[in-house]
């Protein structure tokens, strides 16, 4: 698993031969086949595993949040501060994350839930919670990417500016999307 983990933080991807896995894993090829059927189930795996270390950074930081906005905002900012924090992690989603959008692990449930919860109580306004998740999902690889081809711009304000657009199209009112955008982040883990 660490050996295809390197892999995906390295380039992202998963055409590597079972041989060159295993090679890096310092193990025999046979080894391969104790623990996996597949070379997908074991980019799967390793994928799945770096976003459970993702949400659960993100979930400790955002511990006692309950506005879905808020969470939406500052979810988008820890996000860019992990670029610099988890690196590698950000690399994996960076190369691996567009196909974990709707996946049923990793944060694709905790933003649906944030998702279904704010649309219930009318904080945002969207008609399909699914294609909202896309959007967000877009943006937030959007900025992922951002923070690693420009690191020239100012992460914090540009992370910023993304979570205030993402929240207007979730039918948050401007000012108060800019507000929230900006306000202080919860201190801990990914500072």
């Amino acid at each position: 698993m660490s050996a295809a983990r390197q892999i995906l933080v390295e380039t992202g991807d998963t055409g590597v031969s079972i041989q060159a896995v295993a090679d890096r894993a310092d193990v025999g090829f046979g080894s391969f086949s104790n623990h996996f059927e597949s070379k997908a189930e074991l980019f799967d795996a390793a994928v799945s595993q770096a976003l459970e270390e993702f949400d659960q950074v993100i979930d400790e930081r955002l511990r006692g949040t309950d506005d879905p906005a808020e969470l939406v905002a500052a979810g988008f900012r820890l996000t860019a501060r992990m670029a610099d924090s988890h690196p590698d992690l950000m690399r994996i989603l960076r190369y691996r994350g567009l196909a974990q959008i709707h996946s049923e692990k990793g944060v694709a449930p905790r933003a649906r839930r944030d998702l279904e919860r704010g649309t219930a109580t009318g904080r945002f306004t969207v008609g399909d919670p699914a294609i909202a998740l896309s959007a967000l999902g877009g943006v937030l690889l959007s900025l992922v990417e951002l923070r690693f081809s420009r690191p020239d711009l100012h992460g914090e304000e540009a992370a910023a500016s993304l979570a205030e657009m993402a929240l207007c199209m979730l039918g948050v009112p401007d000012a108060e999307a800019r507000e929230i955008a900006r306000c202080p982040l919860p201190s801990g883990v990914a500072d």
